[in-house]
């Protein structure tokens, strides 16, 4: 008898993210992310933080450029941490809200400065990842 009855039907497992628990700390102290991101270079919450704050302020191409390095910077962990390019990853895992956070940022600037295609393909990802996560990132902007 083969191990094929043992295969999920339903698809790939949810990735898990490790949560940054350190970084968080330091957000909790009342630590700025420009100042911890030098330190935490690995962090897409950080970068999501700062596109955030940059397209807050009318900084549309700066948030362009923090959302793109939180989402490499996300992807390098969602395959570090077995994601191989397909399945769940869900916003309700802390630790995964980083990344959501900042492919949400990236489609959001895509947009802004005229980018249809890619916001189009980042929407897709997003819904594809979490259908649940865009209004969960909306409700807590």
């Amino acid at each position: 008898m083969s191990d094929d009855f043992r295969k999920n039907l339903l698809g790939p497992e949810p990735t898990l993210l490790p949560v940054e628990e350190a970084v968080e700390a330091r957000l909790a102290a009342g630590d700025e992310a420009v100042d911890l991101a030098a330190g935490n270079p690995t962090s897409s919450l950080l970068w999501a933080i700062l596109a955030d704050e940059a397209f807050a302020e009318g900084r549309t191409i700066e948030s362009y450029a923090y959302a793109r390095t939180g989402y490499h910077r996300g992807l390098d962990s969602l395959r570090r941490n077995g994601w191989r390019g397909t399945g769940p990853v869900p916003y309700a895992h802390e630790g995964n809200r980083g990344f959501l956070r900042a492919l949400y940022a990236l489609g959001r600037a895509a947009g802004a400065i005229g980018e249809s295609d890619e916001a189009a393909r980042i929407a897709t990802f997003l819904n594809d990842s979490d259908p649940l996560a865009t209004a969960a990132i909306e409700a807590a902007l």
